[in-house]
């Protein structure tokens, strides 16, 4: 299968060392089977740095998970809002993985979770103002084992 990485530089080696921040499913590599979705992170990016180019890696990914533990979300919410809430609150639930993939939430999400996080809103109304992009998803590398065993870094090209 062929993933893609948006980026503002080739990342031929890709690591979980730059990782800044946690994510919707903490901290890692992430990468998407969508190309325009990869397309829109890259230049995202690119205008947050300040950059005047914007960079897509591609990547084959092995579908053979070995000994990895993958943690995939359905179509089902409630597992999965609770989980990107505990990592954008800096949990670490998901250290138990060493893959996890699933929807992407919409730019509300910051606002959702800060509301469900804080106790001012239930799950029940978080999960009604939650939106995700139903045509958009997400694998997030946890371990260097799993980008290791599982990506093979294919090509790259600018946007």
């Amino acid at each position: 299968m062929i993933v893609y990485h948006g980026s503002i530089e080739i990342v031929q080696n890709p690591d979980i060392n730059h990782s800044y921040r946690p994510l919707d499913f903490g901290k890692g590599f992430y990468v998407t089977t969508v190309k325009e979705q990869a397309e829109k992170w890259a230049k995202r990016k690119a205008d947050i740095f300040n950059k005047a180019y914007s960079i897509v890696n591609s990547y084959v990914m092995s579908e053979d998970m070995g000994d990895l533990l993958h943690k995939t979300f359905s179509e089902d919410l409630i597992e999965w809002i609770d989980f990107v809430c505990d990592c954008r609150a800096e949990g670490t639930e998901y250290l138990k993985y060493d893959v996890i993939s699933g929807k992407v939430a919409n730019d509300k999400v910051f606002r959702v979770v800060d509301m469900y996080h804080q106790g001012i809103w239930d799950r029940d109304r978080a999960l009604k103002e939650i939106r995700i992009y139903e045509t958009y998803d997400q694998i997030a590398f946890i371990t260097q084992k799993s980008i290791d065993k599982l990506l093979k870094f294919d090509s790259y090209y600018e946007v």
